[in-house]
């Protein structure tokens, strides 16, 4: 492909974007395919010969996008939003253009340092403690890792690798496996399946502690855990508390955890994954209390920051603690401005060595859309998640879990747990919207979110209609069977009334 048909193709291929997100309301939500069902569209080996760009961009219509779920779709309420925005998507165009592998400063200078700007801006846009800014005094700065899995695994790794290096110095009679096999960590049994995975990643133990009816993890629930387990002479090493659960966007007292945290040498990571977007409105200015005190903080852009996936950011207060758990040198690696100056090298702040030129797009949508243009976007899905929370309260069949929060709204049909399950299955087969369930203390709910790229109050209005309307379905559909079972129950009645009777004639003879 010259760069003539380059051209032709890329344009024709923006226009098919283009076209698909202006359109994306006519898409049902979910796809009506099978599993397996791309296996019998497609060969079983590759072209031997290359075909026209043409017949490939035909095929996205014929091949992929039938068995596409639409997460850019308004009508997407599932999960948590995953961001986009038409500025992101060119800057992602021009990222795999330059194709660049920044993992030091001289593989590509801009690569580096654009990421060292673009994350002080959001540091100062989000009003995060100065000790989290590349530009101030200190070890601290921030980088972007590709999710919240990848940067709460960083932080686990860097935490255990601290952990083993301090109890070495403090007991040099100990052996390093004899270490490593007392370590904890701790996390609450609301904070997402990744903190879970990361302990089994970095073979480290984690305790899921049960929370209470507040669904908040605190301070005196973890220190009563770092009790016990220091008892059993096992080392505790890290905490993840979580602003904004996956469950319900509970916030977990991250100025309790700190106080516990520091008292007892335990690493504190903060996963604002979704809610920390608030750290931007100064009408939540008091999700920032603690942060000050925690040793590192990850946040996802590709939430409710208009940017695609992947793009997570992570703070770190000292980033020396990373880069001593991570660093591996080779002489192929060095060049000659390594350490001259306080440009990092982020190949030693994450797993891999390589890392793509995020920061790009990162840096195109902010100046497109600008500081109040993101802080209108946040506000927007709380809006929306407002007037939603109105209509479900207006309904005397329904009922909320826990408070809205931000642009999540968790609700269930009164009733016991088969109606909630019902609901969502009849929504579900219908493909109008997606939702997906949770479950407290035994209590099935829905999770309703705002998602899409560009959602707007008719498609809050329709995803009502549509709630409310197979609610409808479901209690006929209940009231039928009560009748059933009534007519049954009542059948059943007289026919033991007849056999009493017979019986009692027969005897009678």
């Amino acid at each position: 492909m010259d760069a003539k048909t380059f051209r032709e193709f890329g344009k024709a291929a923006i226009d098919y974007v283009a076209d698909y997100m202006e359109t994306i309301r006519d898409c049902d939500v979910l796809p009506s395919v099978n599993p397996g069902y791309l296996f019998e569209l497609l060969p079983k080996d590759m072209p031997e010969n290359p075909e026209d760009w043409q017949t490939v961009l035909k095929d996205m219509d014929r091949v992929i996008k039938p068995g596409m779920t639409h997460w850019q779709s308004p009508n997407m309420h599932a999960y948590y939003p995953t961001a986009s925005s038409f500025p992101s998507i060119v800057g992602d165009i021009l990222c795999n253009g330059f194709s660049v592998i920044g993992f030091s400063w001289i593989c590509s200078p801009a690569c580096t340092e654009l990421e060292v700007v673009v994350m002080d801006w959001l540091a100062k846009f989000l009003k995060l403690p100065e000790q989290f800014l590349h530009s101030t005094e200190g070890p601290g700065g921030g980088i972007i890792q590709g999710s919240a899995s990848e940067a709460i695994l960083v932080a686990v790794m860097a935490a255990r690798e601290q952990a083993v290096k301090r109890m070495k110095e403090l007991h040099p009679e100990m052996s390093e496996s004899d270490i490593r096999g007392k370590l904890i960590a701790y996390s609450s049994d609301q904070s997402n399946s990744c903190v879970e995975k990361a302990g089994v990643l970095a073979a480290v133990p984690l305790r899921l502690l049960p929370v209470g009816d507040d669904l908040i993890f605190n301070g005196k629930m973890l220190e009563k855990a770092i009790e016990e387990d220091k008892a059993k002479g096992l080392i505790p090493i890290i905490c993840i508390a979580t602003m904004g659960t996956t469950g319900t966007c509970a916030f977990d007292d991250i100025t309790s955890l700190a106080e516990v945290c520091n008292s007892n040498n335990v690493w504190l990571h903060v996963d604002a994954a979704y809610a920390g977007s608030a750290l931007a409105l100064e009408e939540y200015s008091e999700l920032r209390n603690g942060l000050d005190k925690v040793d590192s903080l990850n946040f996802n852009l590709h939430k409710f920051l208009m940017v695609n996936f992947d793009c997570t950011a992570m703070w770190l207060k000292d980033a020396n603690k990373v880069v001593d758990s991570f660093n591996v040198d080779r002489i192929y690696l060095k060049h000659k401005y390594e350490g001259q100056t306080q440009i990092p090298d982020f190949r030693h702040w994450q797993i891999p060595l390589g890392r793509r030129f995020r920061a790009l797009k990162v840096w195109i949508t902010f100046r497109t859309v600008g500081a109040e243009g993101l802080r209108a976007n946040v506000r927007k899905h709380i809006t929306l998640a407002e007037r939603f929370e109105e209509k479900l309260l207006a309904d005397p069949r329904f009922e909320m879990v826990t408070k809205r929060c931000l642009g999540l709204v968790c609700f269930r049909p009164k009733g016991d747990n088969k109606r909630s399950t019902d609901l969502l299955n009849l929504i579900t087969e219908r493909k109008k919207i997606y939702m997906v369930q949770a479950k407290h203390r035994d209590q099935i709910f829905l999770r309703f979110v705002v998602c899409g790229m560009d959602p707007k109050e008719e498609d809050i209005d329709f995803a009502w209609q549509e709630i409310q309307s197979q609610l409808d379905v479901v209690l006929g559909k209940e009231l039928v069977t009560a009748v059933k079972a009534s007519d049954i129950n009542s059948i059943s009645q007289q026919f033991s009334t007849d056999v009493n009777i017979t019986n009692s004639s027969e005897k009678s003879k």
